[in-house]
């Protein structure tokens, strides 16, 4: 298992970005599927708050829906990423509608959040759905840090 609990919390942002690169998409999703899936995605969820730029985001304010496929038994996980206030936060269980929502399975998201992968092409592929806002999934990428 390239991915479990302990490896995510606290690994350096450099080597999160090595082990999506180096992890194939088959045992990401297959790690991502299994019994820790919840403490997993909270790592890197966690991650979030520490990466945004309030510089980058301005006044601007919104919530972004991540839907995580791929769970036991088809199952998927919903958390919002929230800007507001210059502020960043993540809402586990979002109950609020978001403005933009954004569906893909465990390798996608891995290799979104970690600059590994081209969203562009991903969501031309039919990897990533995108409901709402989509021009507002052009410039949130400025608005964090890349991990590497």
């Amino acid at each position: 298992m390239a991915f479990d609990p302990q490896t995510l919390h606290g690994l350096p942002p450099q080597d999160f970005v090595a082990l999506v690169k180096r992890t194939p998409d088959q045992e990401m999703a297959a790690d991502f599927a299994g019994e820790h899936r919840e403490a997993m995605l909270d790592s890197v969820f966690a991650r979030f708050p520490q990466q945004f730029r309030p510089d980058k985001a301005g006044d601007r304010s919104a919530r972004i829906d991540f839907r995580i496929t791929g769970g036991p038994d088809g199952s998927s996980d919903t958390y919002a990423v929230v800007v507001e206030n210059g502020e960043c936060r993540i809402d586990k269980h979002p109950s609020v509608e978001s403005d933009l929502s954004l569906t893909m399975g465990p390798p996608e998201f891995l290799k979104l959040v970690t600059g590994n992968g081209n969203p562009a092409m991903m969501f031309m592929m039919g990897k990533i759905k995108a409901r709402g806002d989509v021009g507002l999934a052009t410039g949130l990428a400025t608005w964090f840090d890349s991990p590497s």
